[in-house]
């Protein structure tokens, strides 16, 4: 029976399943996060390496080459957040097959995913994105300036869509474009004419590859409209899965400082020993626990049916403001040292500093 209420005790499923992602963190994810940040390229074992938790399995039909489970965005969430201590970039990069996935299952007809998701039943990455951001200052997700014009059973979409991770490597994507009054969403392939992919250098998220689509007149089929597309359920869910990014991504900031803070010393003790170098961690835990438990509830709402959009907004205001603080903050307690590329903090801000802009961009 549903009920307001969530309960954190985690399935045996989802312990055995974020064990393997905490030791992939340790041993590989993070290791080699800024090797790839500095080469602005995905690690291929890495994206390989997540993709084999079969995260985009899960949801797909068994017919279809999948798992046959029930969605989970709670499970999902999880595995954002754990996968997120370990590199913010990687994790959205390598989880974009399991939103374009998720959307399909939401927002697809059966035709549509007999067509498109047999191509993602597959344990190594491959890559397909939801392309929603688009490069305005003013962009409203609910007034894309990117159109769509139906006519003679075709539909023609012109417009530019930005911070599509892994473009280059994506076998289709779900673009959202407005349609007369109303917001469509629609499944394009990367060879469809009239499609370029170019790459742009962003201040974070640079393992991610983000790049820009330009659809220039690009031509679809009607059939492949998404007619049970719910724009604010997608970014309902995509605000949780922002909010797990920042969740994990701050839990490492918080881990990486404590033990820097306690063991240098300044004027003959450590600084962990002043006030404000020990508040300033303490509000750190503080600040994460809130944001990790708001981002529970939205998604523990969404699991069970209930209306959780409420929940998810909020959780998404306070970890766009507390993602930057706890990120700033983490360079602050590591003094000029926190300035410098010896050590991941100033990776990790500018990652962070993503969190208010990736619209749609990991469905859960």
């Amino acid at each position: 029976m549903s009920t307001p209420l969530f309960d954190l005790t985690l399935t045996e499923e989802q312990r055995m399943t974020r064990e393997g992602m905490r030791k992939l963190v340790r041993d590989s994810l993070f290791p080699q996060s800024r090797e790839a940040d500095d080469a602005a390229k995905a690690n291929a074992q890495l994206l390989n390496s997540i993709a084999g938790f079969g995260l985009s399995l899960m949801p797909m039909p068994e017919a279809l080459g999948g798992v046959g489970m029930p969605r989970s965005p709670l499970s999902n969430a999880l595995a954002v957040e754990d996968l997120a201590q370990g590199d913010i970039s990687h994790t959205l990069a390598a989880l974009q097959p399991m939103a374009a996935v998720n959307a399909l299952i939401d927002f697809g007809n059966e035709d549509q995913q007999e067509r498109w998701l047999p191509s993602m039943a597959t344990e190594s990455f491959t890559g397909a994105a939801i392309a929603l951001t688009e490069p305005r200052a003013t962009f409203e997700p609910s007034s894309p300036a990117t159109t769509a014009q139906s006519a003679d059973g075709q539909v023609v979409l012109n417009g530019v869509k930005s911070m599509v991770p892994l473009a280059a490597q994506c076998e289709w994507f779900v673009v959202v474009a407005a349609e007369k009054d109303d917001v469509s969403a629609f499944i394009v392939p990367k060879t469809a004419a009239g499609l370029t992919i170019e790459s742009q250098a962003y201040m974070g998220l640079r393992s991610a590859e983000l790049a820009t689509l330009t659809l220039e007149s690009v031509v679809v089929p009607e059939a492949d409209r998404l007619e049970r597309f719910d724009l604010n359920r997608l970014l309902g869910l995509a605000r949780i899965g922002q909010c797990a990014l920042a969740v994990g991504c701050c839990q490492a900031v918080m881990e990486y400082a404590i033990p820097y803070v306690n063991e240098r010393k300044a004027f003959g003790e450590p600084i962990a020993w002043r006030q404000s170098v020990a508040f300033m961690v303490a509000n750190m835990a503080i600040e994460i626990e809130g944001m990790r438990l708001m981002m529970l509830r939205a998604a523990s709402r969404a699991e069970q049916g209930l209306d959780f959009h409420k929940e998810a907004y909020l959780a998404q205001l306070l970890c766009m403001e507390k993602a930057m603080e706890i990120g700033t903050n983490g360079i602050q307690l590591f003094g000029g040292a926190g300035f410098v590329r010896d050590y991941p903090l100033e990776m990790w801000y500018r990652n962070l500093r993503s969190i208010a802009v990736l619209h749609g961009s990991l469905m859960v």
